[in-house]
């Protein structure tokens, strides 16, 4: 019995380097990311924020200093958040995005609603 176990747990740290999950085209297991966002308090504002970036092909971070009404102030950027230091929302949707670059960023579309306002969220890393 332990013996199976041992390989069950051997399976886990498999998927959870990726292994088994680019293979599928899903995420990789990933306990933190490195994650930045644009908060807006209204609705249209984060609306505009967003147009800037898809329509207007304007880099993730620049918007962020031209729009994010937050602290983070270095383009957005929140740095390497952990699971269950998020608001619920917040985490539910930065963990389900791929990686991706600022200057062609996978977002969230629509912005995600949490008691702070509302995010539009990139993750750069996962680990």
């Amino acid at each position: 019995m332990p013996k199976k176990k041992q390989a069950a747990g051997q399976k886990t740290k498999a998927a959870a380097s990726g292994d088994d999950g680019k293979k599928s085209g899903k995420l990789k297991a990933a306990n933190s990311i490195k994650v930045r966002h644009i908060l807006c308090e209204k609705h249209a504002k984060v609306m505009e924020a967003l147009a800037k970036i898809k329509e207007e092909n304007m880099r993730f971070d620049k918007v962020a200093e031209l729009y994010s009404e937050d602290k983070a102030k270095a383009g957005g950027s929140l740095g390497w958040m952990t699971r269950g230091s998020m608001v619920g929302a917040f985490q539910d949707a930065a963990f389900a995005l791929q990686p991706s670059t600022c200057d062609k960023p996978i977002l969230t579309d629509p912005p995600v609603k949490t008691g702070f306002g509302y995010h539009i969220i990139m993750v750069e890393e996962r680990k």
